[in-house]
């Protein structure tokens, strides 16, 4: 399993906002990156559009009915959730569910974890939120049962959160599916997926990613893990047009859309608000991604095109841009 270069797509607010054409257009974006050599294509496991993207009550789908759907409507390409919030799913039910996803999609299930964060959805949809180190404790504990039971084993745990009695997970097509791990918590994510993970997909500004993966490389010692044995990547709000000048209006108009002027920031300010977001050329976006991302160390990228990735062709695009960073690393 190899995450070089990943699709995300977060946002399924398209124009003319006819719900009949939401799945069409995802299929289509899938497709596409498919063709074109991404290695994964993942979506969001919220159930209320996030912060930063839009409004909660924009359209959301849920995750894996719309990954097995997905895994339909593509050959080759890796499907995943990023990540998966594991406080809205028992973890036997959760194994289950991306060990039927690896038998739809014919072996190309990645299981994208992380412990959730989205008060509003836990509040008003009835999920137990708990404390940050209630969700982390339970993180722990789900790994302890999803794991064993995607190798074939049955775990009997009795736990705070959870209990599984001899718990089965029959069938499988491999005893090898991967664990994501995704987040910025120095702590606890990153030993967590020094334990336990194939890729650490970091969600943090990039110019944080420096002591993110000292951080990382340190949880690997501690762990007795070789840091090479951990692929990473990096999240990144990818606004991407041939003509670079239309690419800037669209990264300036979807802040705009949230209440961030650029114009009324001095050039700290402005960096500080677009530290994890690149603009520009397929040219442009190259480089910025290149200096500001992989020259750190960082493995791969995994991008999301929440402004213009719908349109026909910008995920080909995207990836012909992209795609030569990372293959040779």
């Amino acid at each position: 399993m190899s995450i070089r270069l990943g699709y995300q797509i977060p946002n399924f607010s398209y124009p003319g906002g006819d719900p009949a054409r939401i799945v069409p257009t995802v299929v289509q974006q899938a497709q596409e990156a498919d063709a074109a050599g991404v290695d994964a294509v993942l979506v969001m496991d919220h159930f209320y559009q996030l912060p930063g993207i839009g409004e909660p009550d924009q359209p959301m789908l849920e995750a894996y009915t719309l990954l097995g759907a997905l895994a339909t409507a593509t050959e080759r390409v890796q499907l995943s959730t990023l990540v998966t919030g594991n406080t809205y799913r028992n973890p036997t039910l959760l194994a289950k569910e991306v060990t039927t996803l690896d038998l739809v999609s014919g072996g190309r299930a990645v299981l994208g974890l992380g412990a959730g964060w989205f008060e509003l959805e836990h509040r008003q949809l009835g999920f137990e939120f708990g404390t940050f180190t209630d969700r982390f404790q339970r993180l722990e504990e789900a790994l302890s049962i999803i794991e064993p039971m995607l190798r074939g084993e049955r775990p009997t745990v009795s736990g705070e959160w959870y209990r599984t009695e001899s718990a089965m997970n029959e069938p499988r097509l491999r005893d090898d599916l991967p664990i994501l791990l995704g987040g910025g918590g120095e702590r606890k994510t990153f030993r967590y997926a020094a334990r336990h993970a194939a890729h650490l997909n970091l969600i943090c500004n990039a110019t944080e990613i420096p002591r993110k993966l000292e951080a990382l490389a340190a949880r690997c010692e501690e762990e007795g893990r070789e840091r090479s044995t951990l692929e990473t990547s990096y999240l990144a709000f990818v606004m991407m047009d041939e003509d670079g000048d239309a690419a800037r209006r669209l990264h300036r108009d979807f802040l705009a859309a949230r209440g961030v002027d650029l114009d009324a920031m001095d050039e700290d300010q402005r960096r500080a608000a677009t530290d994890r977001q690149f603009a520009g050329t397929p040219e442009e976006v190259a480089g910025q991604l290149q200096e500001r991302v992989l020259d750190h160390g960082v493995d791969g990228l995994i991008v999301n095109m929440v402004a213009n990735g719908h349109e026909p062709g910008v995920v080909s695009m995207m990836a012909e841009a992209l795609a030569p960073l990372v293959r040779s690393r």
